[in-house]
């Protein structure tokens, strides 16, 4: 492998950066903004060079590497600190640096009255260098360092206003099923080493074909448990919604464009694993299709204009862990996805915060309604994005999304006839709900409070959303151009199984889907365009929409199963503890003072007495000697 030595810098510089603003303390607030969002730049800049590098070599010597040190080294067992660049992690890299440093330069005006917003800008860095080390690590333990990284800066971020307790209540939810996920990756690596003895991507790839299809599936199960964790899928992913408390960049930068991709990266990553184990690669599938369906359901349901944007975020991650499920004709098109997914959806997160910041932080849209007339830029670069999700040609999701609903088609049989049926159904409940967000917010009769006062964002806030709806109306044609990803990735994917033809064709594939997203923009039109809104949320709803307002009950089944029965074994735990445990070192102790209390008596202060217990002693012991001598 090219060997290239600047391939540390694109995590040492905004790590540096974060350093510097958490250790320089209050030195450091009138410019600390600018030093961390220059890092950020500067990371992206040193991507766009390795890209030119990389564009320079041969096929097959594209992949760079560097290692640091020697991190681990017992016995037979070694694990360098080492990086690994190829075409997979160079999509991510630019992905994070690019989008990250238009989400810093957003958070430069959205944060300016903050007290503390150097030390959001210090998460903001230390999050993007964790996620590169997470993208670049060569093998599943340097991972696994990125992947705790990027679970602790997303802890603080979303947490970031604590002293509001739900605030800091959500971070710590996020926190703890994250870690719930991270199990599984540790199994997944445990397992590794121990059929493998190797723990690097390279290592283990090469043991694939020796190792049984039962190791290699718990591996894989054990990874889709970590990706479910990290991406909010199916059962992971009830932390997703709450984590909107934290700042609206935060909610673009994490939970759209790069760290609940972190699962989708993983699991493309680890393709060999994948395909060699096919009852692990059908539950990626599962849980990519329930998730993407649930998301979609709890987002018809959402006031709240972030959630339901999270919401979104969260069933289209689903298509992107369906396609990956679908094997090596997949991961191309899960990735796809994954990209034009970052542009459109960070610029809608970013155009709900422009939305807040002009409705003093009303995240409510029943409260909203003509903010077209005020908010110009924000209504087309939001609308742009829009039209992205919802796949309308020739904007960025017309060739990612559809692009996966033709290869869930093409799996065949019963399979593929429900996962496409599937997708074409969670694209007709987007529209829906993503029109509802629309007409809610920008178009109707206003319905804000008196005290409101909509107003266009600065520019420094509605310049990144610009820059964001041009990748929303361009990046889906230019990756899917000449097939330019899918060739691109092609040498990091085994295509011996890839499927020979289609089984229904693209065109009428892309018409069916665009069919169900006019079923589902025309129920929303009715229902909210031509109806008066009220400003309240109506209670006389059915109960699908009440359950749907309540995330489908994710909360209370999380409460029933595993809270409620943890407390319960908890509760016994400590009985037994204080019974058994404590119990003993009590009963060790009462002894003792009780055998103190006895021999107390004797020492009562009389001489007589003493002189009596001495007597009786020598006796005793002159006794004992006649015995032993007779």
């Amino acid at each position: 492998m090219f060997i290239s030595n600047t391939l540390v810098y694109l995590i040492a510089l905004p790590l540096a950066g974060a350093a510097i603003l958490l250790l320089g303390g209050r030195r450091t607030n009138k410019w600390g903004h600018l030093l961390a969002t220059a890092m950020s730049a500067s990371s992206f800049g040193v991507g766009l060079y390795q890209l030119m590098l990389m564009l320079d070599r041969p096929t097959e010597q594209r992949p760079a590497s560097q290692k640091l040190f020697e991190w681990i080294h017992v016995g037979e067992f070694k694990v360098d600190a080492g990086l690994l660049l190829d075409q997979l992690s160079i999509c991510f890299v630019l992905l994070i640096t690019g989008v990250g440093t238009l989400i810093h330069i957003y958070s430069i005006s959205y944060m300016s009255h903050d007290k503390d917003r150097r030390r959001f800008f210090a998460y903001l860095n230390l999050f993007i260098a964790s996620m590169l080390l997470l993208v670049l690590g060569d093998s599943y333990l340097n991972l696994y360092v990125g992947w705790e990284g990027v679970g602790l800066a997303s802890y603080l971020l979303i947490g970031f206003w604590n002293q509001k307790p739900a605030y800091a209540t959500a971070s710590k939810k996020a926190f703890v099923m994250n870690r719930v996920g991270d199990m599984g990756l540790s199994f997944a690596i445990m397992i590794a080493f121990a059929t493998m003895g190797t723990v690097s991507f390279v290592g283990v790839q090469e043991q694939v074909s020796q190792t049984s299809e039962a190791a290699l599936t718990a591996i894989g199960l054990m990874l889709l448990v970590a990706a479910a964790g990290k991406s909010a899928q199916f059962p992971l992913q009830a932390w997703l919604g709450d984590a909107m408390a934290g700042p609206t960049p935060v909610s673009a930068l994490i939970h759209a464009a790069t760290m609940v991709t972190a699962g989708v990266y993983l699991i493309t990553r680890s393709n060999f694993v994948f395909d060699a184990a096919p009852t692990a690669q059908l539950v990626v599938v599962i849980v990519g299709a329930i998730t993407l369906m649930f998301g979609a359901l709890i987002g018809t349901a959402k006031d709240d204009i972030k959630k339901a944007l999270a919401a979104s975020t969260m069933s289209q991650i689903g298509y992107m862990t369906l396609a990956a499920g679908l094997g090596p004709v997949g991961y191309a098109f899960a990735i796809m996805h994954l990209l034009t997914h970052g542009f459109f959806k960070a610029g809608m997160f970013l155009g709900a915060g422009s939305v807040m910041h002009g409705m003093n932080d009303e995240v409510n849209m029943r409260k909203y309604g003509a903010l077209r007339k005020f908010m110009p830029i924000t209504f087309v670069t939001f609308g742009l994005g829009y039209l992205a999700i919802l796949g309308i040609p020739p904007f960025a999701g017309f060739y990612s999304k559809d692009l996966i609903i033709e290869t869930a088609f093409d799996a065949g049989g019963a399979k593929g006839i429900i996962l496409g049926i599937t997708t074409l159904i969670g694209a007709s409940i987007t529209a829906f709900y993503m029109t509802r967000v629309m007409i809610l917010t920008f178009t109707g009769t206003k319905r804000w409070d008196e005290d409101a006062h909509p107003h266009e964002s600065p520019w420094l806030m509605w310049l990144p959303m610009a820059i964001l709806a041009i990748g929303s109306v361009s990046s889906g044609y230019l990756l899917s151009r000449g097939d330019a990803l899918e060739n691109w990735l092609y040498p990091l994917f085994d295509h011996s199984d890839e499927y020979q033809k289609h089984l229904i064709e693209p065109i009428i594939v892309s018409g069916m889907a665009l069919t169900m997203v006019a079923i589902g923009v025309a129920v929303a039109y009715f229902k909210y365009a031509r109806q008066e809104v009220s400003s309240t949320a109506p209670e006389d709803v059915s109960i699908f929409t009440k359950v749907a307002r309540q995330d489908l009950m994710q909360d209370r089944f999380n409460e029933a199963v595993f809270m409620r029965p943890g407390q319960a074994l908890t509760t016994t735990l400590i009985a037994a503890d204080q019974a058994v445990v404590d119990g003993a070192v009590r009963g060790v102790g009462q002894v003792a003072l009780s055998s103190g209390s006895a021999l107390r008596g004797l020492q009562n202060g009389y001489v007589r007495s003493y002189a009596a217990i001495i007597l009786v002693g020598a006796i005793a012991l002159i006794a004992a000697i006649w015995v032993v001598v007779s």
